[in-house]
């Protein structure tokens, strides 16, 4: 993690003790924003701290929304490596309790509850009481039978999906495991494998690929990397190690070295899937062959022992056909490259489309947020980027009325800010700019602003914010809902599920996505990592009934438009292709969808 980064998790971690303590919402709800503009803000406050040791303080006030208390923190942390403030509040607060609050369905004035009246500390505390007395939290205030209930879902959820790292966190520390055991001497190939490959929107551990002509070399390096806790295992060829993982926990790495005529099988077979894997060897055996992680070879008959000849016997590796390249390995099985992404079992070997769509193809972003709403960039600087970025079209999208916390548009607000749309987009013709909307879609199906408002806008992106906790038919009538409506363009993060921490609704997909291709409405995968909604599954089950997809960042910062990678990588795993991606198609054909889309 960065500084800022570290700072913000720091800070948005004291509010929620802060709230715990019911000591001052005001004081917490100053530590949020900091945090959330020191998590967006693209400068690093770490160099003004060490660059301007004299006067950092006063440099760091100049920057928008950092105070005087703020600036004080950073310098603080900068210079000692933790915060005073925060470590006086775990004196009162345990971390454990405050992790509570990570359970959807429970808020502070809830979580003190637990904490102080049934001496709940912990989420395995919390699991333990709702397996053996869950009647006694029901008669708490606040809480009640239906509530009690969401939590345990919550809860067994969360226990299920513990452990794994959500994409984004794990790619990038992968990447850079990669690139410093690329470093070492006589290092000919490192290479991520496993589901973080593949692009799975979480990960259970880290694997890592490597030959090389000094092993030991290697081994070496691998023992010092930064963030190793505990050495697990140390052998010639396999090594395995607990890591601190980016963001806190921590997750396993295993690094395997092989033999250099043996790294495309190898790599094949530490890639997986499992179903692939076995996918593969069928095939192999049909053509005479045998797979395996050390080649493709040619098959041969061992006479089992005592058996008359001719009776049959153990099949076993012959010469070496190929093992050096996946590439190789499928053209000797007669198949064409399939990418890590689509190797699961609801692909298959099926062949892979010619246009499947790449990082390369998205031209246009069609979710975006500025300061208007809870963006860090005002509508210039957002639209100056993504002239730098190459894209031709971007839809401002800000929040609707009411998503308060988020600073959502009054109609009012919304009407003039549509017109500083229009306004900039003439003055940059190198990008074509589109005002638009992220306007809520309210638990009952209703959208946040009136038709009247709603028919100015280039483009509506439909969003679930609250009640995410639905029952799965208010949830699927609810999105129908939305999708049925004649002004709406896309339905974004259409679950509002978090990876790994809330599940969000859970409506029948197969009618939504029926009706989003009779209504040519735009399903969105939101490419934030922690989102990843619709989720591959999702994606894939829409493709089949004929939806046209949106690849969005929902970008906030400029930062936010890296995260494309990550909605790119689910898009391939549901075998999205360019033609049914509207971010790769051309401004004229983008406009013209959008005004045909109303008539």
């Amino acid at each position: 993690m960065s500084t800022n980064q570290k700072i913000s998790a720091l800070l948005s971690h004291l509010a929620a003790g802060i709230d715990l303590l019911g000591k001052g919402s005001f004081r917490a709800s100053g530590h949020r924003r900091a945090a959330r503009l020191l998590n967006g803000l693209e400068l690093d406050v770490a160099d003004i701290v060490n660059n301007h040791p004299e006067d950092a303080q006063q440099r760091l006030e100049q920057i928008e929304g950092i105070g005087k208390g703020t600036a004080k923190r950073i310098v603080e942390y900068v210079t000692t490596g933790s915060l005073a403030e925060h470590q006086k509040m775990l004196e009162q607060v345990p971390a454990s309790v405050i992790e509570l609050l990570e359970i959807p369905g429970l808020g502070p004035a809830a979580v003190r509850t637990l904490w102080r009246e049934m001496q709940i500390e912990s989420i395995d505390d919390l699991k333990r009481q709702l397996d053996t007395d869950a009647d006694a939290l029901a008669s708490l205030p606040r809480l009640g039978k239906a509530s009690v209930e969401k939590i345990r879902r919550a809860v067994d959820f969360r226990t299920k999906t513990s452990g794994r790292i959500q994409l984004g966190r794990a790619l990038p520390f992968g990447e850079q495991l990669r690139e410093e055991l690329r470093e070492v001497p006589g290092v000919l190939q490192v290479e991520l494998a496993g589901s973080l490959r593949r692009g799975r929107d979480a990960i259970g551990d880290v694997d890592l690929l490597a030959c090389c002509a000094d092993p030991e070399a290697l081994r070496s390096r691998f023992r010092e990397l930064p963030g190793i806790a505990d050495l697990l295992s140390d052998g010639d060829s396999k090594l395995s190690a607990r890591f601190d993982a980016p963001g806190g926990g921590g997750v396993q790495v295993d690094l395997r070295i092989v033999p250099r005529e043996s790294w495309g099988a190898a790599l094949m077979y530490f890639t997986g899937s499992q179903d692939h894997n076995i996918a593969m060897r069928g095939r192999a055996s049909r053509r005479g062959m045998l797979l395996n992680e050390y080649g493709l070879f040619e098959r041969r008959v061992a006479e089992q022992q005592g058996e008359d000849e001719g009776s049959g016997g153990k099949a076993e590796a012959g010469d070496l056909v190929v093992g050096d390249s996946e590439t190789a390995i499928f053209e000797a099985l007669d198949l064409e490259p399939i990418p890590p992404e689509l190797r699961e079992e609801a692909h298959g070997l099926e062949p892979v489309p010619d246009d499947l769509v790449t990082l390369e193809d998205i031209d246009a972003e069609l979710h975006s947020h500025t300061t208007e709403s809870d963006g860090r960039l005002e509508l210039e600087e957002l639209a100056r980027h993504a002239i730098e970025l190459g894209l031709h079209t971007l839809a401002i999208t800000d929040h609707s009325q009411s998503s308060a916390l988020a600073g959502g548009l009054e109609p009012d607000r919304l009407r003039r800010h549509i017109d500083a749309i229009r306004e900039l987009d003439e003055r940059i013709p190198e990008l074509q700019l589109l005002a638009g909307s992220e306007v809520d879609i309210l638990p009952d199906g209703s959208l946040d602003y009136e038709d009247e408002l709603l028919v100015q806008l280039d483009v509506v992106v439909a969003s679930p914010h609250a009640a995410l906790d639905q029952p799965p038919d208010v949830a699927t009538e609810r999105l129908l809902a939305a999708i049925r409506h004649p002004l709406v363009h896309i339905v974004g993060h259409p679950t509002g599920r978090i990876v790994g921490r809330r599940r969000g609704l859970e409506p029948d997909m197969t009618k939504l996505v029926q009706a989003a291709a009779e209504c040519d409405t735009v399903l969105e995968i939101n490419a934030n990592p922690r989102r990843l909604d619709l989720r591959d599954s999702h994606a894939r089950a829409a493709l089949s009934a004929g939806c046209k997809l949106a690849i969005n960042t929902d970008a906030h910062s400029t930062r936010h438009f890296t995260l494309l990678r990550y909605g790119v990588l689910t898009a391939r795993r549901a075998g999205l292709t360019r033609k049914d991606c509207i971010n790769t198609w051309s401004p004229q054909q983008l406009r013209t969808w959008l005004e045909e889309k109303r008539r």
